[in-house]
């Protein structure tokens, strides 16, 4: 438990360190104050800080239990280290004059935590689980130092790309001899588009000087998805890679419903 506990001490100083150096030095630093980002980016942000805060809490009940810690304690202290890492992000944000601190995203932290520790505690397991998934758009051209410069940086600030998943395992709630398949799920999505900037888009024109217009809408979907660490194998290199990448949504049929209409998808992602 000693190992665990003052690795997980070490390694939330030195990324707090490190953010500080990298991120907010450069930057002005004010009195402590409040900032309301609630309505930006389609509310996109706040599930990313939702699903941070749950895997973060997954995997702190995971080290915490494979450490001997009692059971119920594992799940408070370990499910809330998501949590209290990000909230003391916003700490940092509170004293930056660039940003502030958000009780949206503190709310939001708040929520992803409770959500991994109240399945662990009514089910000893996630029935609920949250995932990501990803797809390039064209929008982080317009606008590459928002948005992203490459791949890796559109899969994190390039809202219009991500979607974030509620994938219910409806084996877990049904009796032990179902013959419903254990590893499907079926999952409903969340996702926003057109949006180059957080509460409305700045003018954009082309070469020939006419303005283009991005319509700002969300959308929403219904598909199915697999849970990865309900299939059964021996491998535990399986089981470790299965674990590992189970945040991610698997491409399946999906249906998307937006802008007043409906899609049909046949690898929705």
């Amino acid at each position: 438990m000693l190992l665990v506990a003052g690795t997980e001490a070490a390694l939330y100083g030195s990324s707090l360190v490190g953010l500080n150096e990298l991120w907010y030095k450069d930057y002005p630093r004010s009195s402590f104050h409040f900032f309301n980002d609630n309505s930006e980016w389609m509310q996109m942000d706040k599930l990313g800080h939702v699903t941070t805060a749950y895997y973060i809490g997954r995997v702190g009940i995971r080290l915490l239990k494979w450490s001997g810690v009692a059971r119920k304690k594992a799940i408070w202290y370990g499910g809330m280290l998501g949590s209290v890492y990000q909230s003391t992000i916003e700490m940092l944000d509170g004293y930056s004059s660039e940003w502030g601190f958000s009780l949206g995203d503190f709310a939001a932290n708040t929520t992803g935590s409770f959500l991994v520790i109240g399945q662990e505690l009514a089910w000893n397991e996630q029935r609920i689980v949250l995932k990501y998934s990803f797809r390039p758009t064209k929008f982080a051209n317009y606008r590459p130092n928002l948005l992203g410069n490459n791949f890796q940086e559109n899969m994190l600030k390039d809202y219009n790309g991500q979607t974030y998943w509620l994938s219910v395992n409806p084996s877990s709630f049904m009796c032990k001899e179902t013959k419903f398949p254990k590893w499907l799920n079926v999952a409903v999505g969340y996702g926003a588009n057109g949006m180059t900037g957080a509460k409305q888009n700045p003018p954009y024109f082309d070469s020939s000087g006419k303005q283009l217009y991005f319509e700002r809408y969300r959308q929403y979907y219904l598909s199915l998805d697999v849970d990865l660490t309900r299939i059964k194998t021996r491998s535990k290199f399986l089981r470790t890679v299965f674990y590992s990448v189970g945040f991610i949504k698997i491409p399946a049929p999906s249906i998307e419903f937006s802008n007043g209409k409906i899609k049909g998808w046949l690898l929705g992602f």
